[in-house]
C-alpha cells in the first residue's frame, strides 16, 4: 500500500560506482511527485560525467533527466545541497526529511555512518535518520568486500538502516542496462512503500514450460 505524497526524500549521491542506479532513483521519485533533497559529493559529481558523460553534469542535470525520462520527472521537485553545508535543513531532526537513500554508497561513507560520524552533510543526515527512526536506504556497491566493509555494514544494519546492495535481479529477463536500473530503482520505491511499474514482479509461473 502507497501512502501518502508528496514526501522530503533525501538522495545521496557518493563516488562509487553506479551512477546510473542514482539517476534511474531521482527520476523515479521525481515522476512519482516526490520533494528531493539531492546532495552528491565531490567524487560523486565526478562519477556522473565518468559513467554518464558529461551531459549529466551538475550544472544541466533537470535537462539531462528530461531528456532521459521524459517530462513526468517535472512532476517532483529538487534542491541540492552542498555536502560541506552542515546547517541545511536535512542536518536536522527537527526540520529534516521524511525518508533518506544513498545510491550508490562507497564503503568509506558506509564507514562513516557505521561509527556516527558527521563530518559531511551526507553523514549527518544520514545520523538524523537513523536517531529519529527514519528510513535510511544504503545501497552499496563494491566486489569483493572486505571484512571490515562487511561489519561496517551489519553494523548500519543493526543501528536501523535497510541495506540494498546494488545486485539487480534477473527474473524479469532485462534486456538493457536501463532494465537493471529500473530494477535497483523500483526496489528503493518499494521499500517507500512507493507504488511503481519499473519492473514486473515476481511470477513463479512464468519460467514454466
Amino acid at each position: 500500500m502507497s501512502i501518502e505524497h508528496p514526501r522530503r526524500i533525501v538522495l545521496a549521491v557518493t563516488g562509487a560506482s553506479g551512477a546510473v542506479y542514482a539517476m534511474r532513483t531521482l527520476s523515479a521519485l521525481l515522476q512519482h511527485g516526490e520533494q528531493v533533497d539531492l546532495v552528491i559529493t565531490e567524487y560523486g559529481r565526478r562519477l556522473m560525467i565518468d559513467e554518464l558523460g558529461p551531459a549529466a553534469r551538475v550544472d544541466r542535470l533537470q535537462t539531462y533527466l528530461e531528456e532521459t525520462w521524459g517530462d513526468d520527472v517535472r512532476r517532483g521537485t529538487w534542491v541540492l545541497h552542498s555536502n560541506k553545508d552542515l546547517g541545511a535543513r536535512i542536518a536536522s531532526g527537527s526540520k529534516g526529511a521524511d525518508a533518506m537513500v544513498i545510491a550508490p554508497c562507497s564503503m568509506k561513507t558506509m564507514a562513516a555512518i557505521a561509527h556516527g560520524l558527521s563530518r559531511s552533510l551526507v553523514e549527518r543526515a544520514a545520523d538524523v535518520m537513523l536517531k529519529e527512526h527514519r528510513p535510511l536506504i544504503i545501497m552499496p556497491r563494491e566486489t569483493p568486500m572486505s571484512l571490515p566493509q562487511l561489519k561496517n555494514m551489519v553494523s548500519c544494519a543493526e543501528a536501523g538502516a535497510i541495506i540494498v546492495p546494488a545486485m539487480p535481479g534477473f527474473y524479469q529477463r532485462p534486456q538493457t542496462i536501463a532494465d537493471l536500473a529500473d530494477f535497483m530503482a523500483g526496489r528503493v520505491l518499494s521499500l517507500l512503500r512507493i507504488d511503481h511499474q519499473l519492473y514486473p514482479g515476481w511470477d513463479p509461473q512464468a519460467g514454466r514450460a
